[in-house]
């Protein structure tokens, strides 16, 4: 029986590390190689020895597919590839493949030049692992081998990102990644066609939450960032360098030049300049608006952002700081919180998700006393705003995605457990497929029934249209034919046609039943009630009587004889061809209840 294996070794009823292993028709292919970001031990990079105990991991696996930049999607690549050796192609799009390098060598940097750990990855193998990628572009139909197929569809959510769907003859996967299904200022919005995969493995992250309408939330953040820098204190904003950024970037500068405020506002140097070039070089990956407007004037040259220089930290007045990266676990963001915490004035604006063990998790869960590092404890006064700029899909819109592909099945990712078992529930009873939430090391097993395709030949089609049954898409149809299989290809013709093409000589098959019924009358009289009670019964069918006493009803034919031993019972022998059949079982049981008293 053909199934569909899938094993998350990471985001399996977890937000961190996306990695999820997929065996389709004997292939494999690994979606996604992240780090954790809440954690700096074993636990950040994947449990890739699962994968295969013994043996290469080239000869095992098929493909990686790597949906976006993100790093809990990308982070743990150079690390896979070149420490634990893979050698095998690896996919994604164009723009990931150009913005995933400066990520990783910006994570190094972090990990090895500030915090000193060893067992790294390098710069060196970062280039060596970008060198086995392979770029995709969308709706762009990619062989990786004689049977493996992939598909790229948009999925919003950051510069790049996509959804990927894996076939391996009629059974296909299809893998979400991160997804928004609502265009936000600077992206589109993700769209699948109606794909009907065997199985669609999405995000889940928002699984519980329906968002207000992104008006009042904008509304909302200009409201409390200029309440902040007009009683003169500071505002930071911790992004990654990518997506959400440009996105408010977008809003502040638009808020900033109606206002005519003069509160500068700081973006961390390096990434923006390079985000920024980025964002130029694959405009037609970004919205229609922006698209349109990029001929008089790009979007992401700002006129009131300025770069941010570590000095800036300590200067007084109020400010507006976009610092990476987002969660508040390391790096520049983390460095001016610090020094801004003590201060009610200030404010920390966190405008997405924050993966737990991270700072911007514990402030979220209203932790007011944080341990940093060498046993210092900070004290929190700054106010803290939560504001989902989230560029995830909400419960509406992983609802929308399942109903725009149709899956067979569903699996969820990439969430909180609770939240995923309100989800499975309402996917459940809303589109009545099974849905799946394995945890990090559990199988899912699926079996699939495999579709053979057939072409059916006009003059069977011709003859079904001529009965006046005209085909509904929605309900399956029942087609009687001969099934012919020529150079591997199947079609299903009328017999007629098949005996034909084949050069047979058709054969008749005929049933033949007797039935006993006690009867003293002679045998033409016998035939003569039989013939009329019939006539009588079967109002729609065509009754004759023929002259040697026999009687037919369509290509049944009912004939009466003498029983050899026993006078007084008569023999009625009932015989009809296989096309008959189940007329000629019905007829056979109304003979057997006997025949009615002649008047």
């Amino acid at each position: 029986m053909p199934e569909i294996r899938v094993t998350p070794l990471g985001a399996g009823q977890d937000v961190g590390r996306s990695c999820i292993l997929v065996s389709i028709a004997g292939k494999n292919v690994m979606l996604d190689c992240g780090m954790h970001m809440g954690f700096s031990d074993d636990r950040r990079f994947p449990d890739f020895s699962y994968i295969t105990r013994s043996g290469r991991l080239t000869d095992f696996l098929d493909c990686v597919i790597i949906s976006h930049f993100h790093l809990d999607h990308c982070g743990a690549l150079p690390y896979f590839s070149e420490m634990v050796g893979y050698d095998g192609p690896i996919y994604m799009t164009q723009p990931t493949q150009a913005i995933c390098p400066i990520l990783l060598e910006d994570y190094r940097k972090i990990a090895v030049d500030k915090k000193g750990e060893a067992n790294f990855f390098t710069s060196q193998m970062i280039k060596d692992c970008m060198k086995k990628v392979v770029a995709v572009h969308l709706h762009q139909t990619v062989q990786v081998d004689d049977e493996l197929e992939i598909k790229a569809y948009y999925a919003g959510h950051v510069l790049g990102a996509a959804m990927f769907q894996i076939k391996v003859g009629s059974e296909s996967v299809v893998y979400t990644g991160d997804y928004n299904m609502t265009p936000d200022r600077h992206l589109g919005a993700a769209w699948i066609d109606k794909c009907r995969p065997s199985l669609l493995i999405t995000e889940s992250t928002y699984a519980t939450t329906i968002r207000d309408s992104k008006r009042c939330r904008e509304r909302d953040f200009l409201k409390k960032v200029h309440e902040t820098v007009e009683r003169g204190g500071k505002v930071l904003i911790p992004v990654f360098a990518l997506g959400r950024a440009q996105e408010l970037c977008i809003l502040l500068e638009t808020f900033w030049e109606r206002m005519d405020l003069k509160a500068p506002i700081y973006f961390s140097t390096g990434l923006t300049e390079k985000a920024n070039h980025y964002y130029k070089l694959f405009i037609p990956w970004t919205n229609q608006k922006i698209r349109k407007t990029f001929v008089q004037r790009n979007m992401f040259e700002f006129k009131h952002i300025k770069a941010f220089d570590r000095a800036f930290a300590d200067s007084p007045g109020p400010m507006v700081v976009f610092a990476t990266p987002g969660m508040l676990h390391a790096g520049q963001s983390l460095q001016i919180f610090r020094k801004w915490a003590g201060n009610e004035k200030n404010m920390v604006i966190m405008p997405g998700y924050c993966v737990q063990g991270t700072v911007g998790h514990k402030i979220l869960s209203g932790q007011r006393k944080l341990e940093m590092e060498g046993r210092q404890v900070l004290e929190v006064k700054m106010q803290v705003e939560y504001m989902s700029f989230s560029a995830h899909a909400d419960a509406k819109g992983i609802m929308q995605l399942v109903g725009q592909a149709e899956p067979e099945n569903v699996l969820l990712v990439h969430g909180e457990a609770k939240k995923m078992e309100f989800l499975k529930q309402k996917i459940e009873q809303e589109f009545r497929v099974n849905c799946y939430m394995p945890a990090n090391g559990e199988t899912v097993t699926l079996p699939t029934s495999p579709s053979i395709p057939v072409g059916i030949s006009l003059g069977l089609l011709k003859r079904e249209m001529a009965q006046g049954l005209l085909p509904d898409t929605k309900k399956p149809r029942l087609l009687h034919g001969t099934l012919i299989m020529k150079d591997s290809n199947f079609r299903l013709v009328s017999s007629e046609q098949a005996l034909k093409e084949l050069g047979l000589a058709e054969h008749q098959l005929r049933f033949t039943c007797r039935v006993h019924l006690q009867d003293t009358r002679k045998e033409q009289e016998m035939a003569m009630r039989v013939y009329s009670h019939l006539k009588s019964v079967l109002k729609d069918h065509c009754v004759q009587h023929l002259p040697d006493g026999s009687v037919t009803v369509e290509s049944i034919l009912v004939q009466a004889a003498a029983h050899s031993e026993d006078p007084g019972t008569k023999v009625l022998l009932v015989s009809w061809t296989y096309q008959d059949e189940e007329l000629g079982s019905y007829l056979t049981s109304l003979l057997k209840k006997g025949l009615p008293q002649a008047s």
